[in-house]
């Protein structure tokens, strides 16, 4: 399974959002300069989150986005899928009745365990915990 430059370029889009935001809304533009992504993508980015409800739009002088939660109520996983879709490495993990073979796959198994095993992961981390992250890496 691979994640999508998208889905990426997503979490580093909330990240940003949750480091520099707070009250104020973030612009795009800004973000794209501090993580070097055109702001072009960012704008295909941003918007399946708009509608997702994770983020809102401030229009206006001093507009941008800010988050619709705080960071402790975000999960990086929550943040991929509105940009991936299911998370799963094959389609029959989350359609059993996508395959006639599916009652005696054994193959099958192992591909619920691998999508378990990913969402076990995105599903426990939290945009607060990647902010964390990030402060400690920065040495602050």
């Amino acid at each position: 399974m691979k994640i999508s430059t998208r889905g990426r370029y997503a979490l580093r889009l909330m990240l940003d959002i949750a480091l520099t935001g707070g009250e104020s809304p973030v612009s795009l533009r800004d973000v794209a300069q501090r993580q070097d992504i055109s702001d072009k993508y960012l704008e295909q980015i941003i918007t399946p989150l708009s509608r997702a409800g994770l983020v809102r739009s401030v229009r206006g002088a001093g507009g941008g986005y800010l988050l619709t939660k705080s960071p402790e109520e975000y999960t990086a996983g929550e943040i991929l899928r509105v940009l991936e879709g299911n998370l799963s490495p094959v389609s029959c993990v989350q359609d059993k009745g996508c395959c006639g073979r599916a009652d005696r796959c054994v193959t099958q198994e192992v591909w619920e365990q691998i999508a378990a095993a990913v969402s076990g992961v995105v599903d426990h981390i939290t945009l607060a915990d990647l902010v964390k992250r990030y402060h400690e890496k920065q040495g602050k």
